[in-house]
């Protein structure tokens, strides 16, 4: 028998013989419910409305997959997909697509992000947390701006912070 094989030999006796701990081979984590997802869409929805804006809501769950997607009767036909992409690179990233857009402007070194698939770096794309763990993220479309989504994001955020607390 060779050292090499040996070695192997040695080092997966060694790790058969120590008992692994549960937390070091599951993992735990929070999702959102569909129930708070709608809120949060609603209340986003329901800011904007306040402001004047038609848009398109998206609530995509911590891996990107969608949950809820609403859209406002004269919102635009590119705001579903718009919210939708704006909340999965919010998640994906697990940052906002604002910031996102501030540190990948042309000739910076992130700049390359902006060509991925399915990254949509414009404002109005939140992450959405609950005890400090990534549970979602919230993408907005169709306000007057990145910023204008932004705040609807948030303020659906804010409308739901007491629930996300769990």
């Amino acid at each position: 028998m060779n050292v090499r094989c040996l070695s192997v030999a040695t080092t997966l006796l060694i790790a058969s013989m120590s008992p692994m701990r549960a937390d070091e081979t599951l993992v735990i984590s929070k999702s959102l419910t569909p129930e708070l997802a709608l809120d949060l869409a609603r209340a986003a929805l329901d800011s904007c409305r306040s402001r004047g804006y038609q848009v398109a809501v998206a609530i995509v769950d911590r891996s990107g997959v969608t949950q809820v997607m609403l859209r406002d009767r004269f919102a635009g036909a590119h705001t579903p997909s718009t919210a939708s992409g704006k909340a999965w690179t919010a998640a994906s990233f697990k940052t906002s697509t604002s910031e996102l857009n501030a540190i990948s402007q042309p000739g910076m070194m992130q700049a390359g992000i902006r060509n991925l698939p399915g990254a949509v770096i414009i404002g109005g794309g939140l992450t959405v947390e609950a005890g400090g763990s990534l549970v979602g993220a919230i993408g907005v479309s169709g306000a007057p701006g990145g910023d204008a989504d932004e705040a609807c994001a948030r303020a659906g955020i804010e409308a739901i912070r007491d629930r996300l607390e769990f």
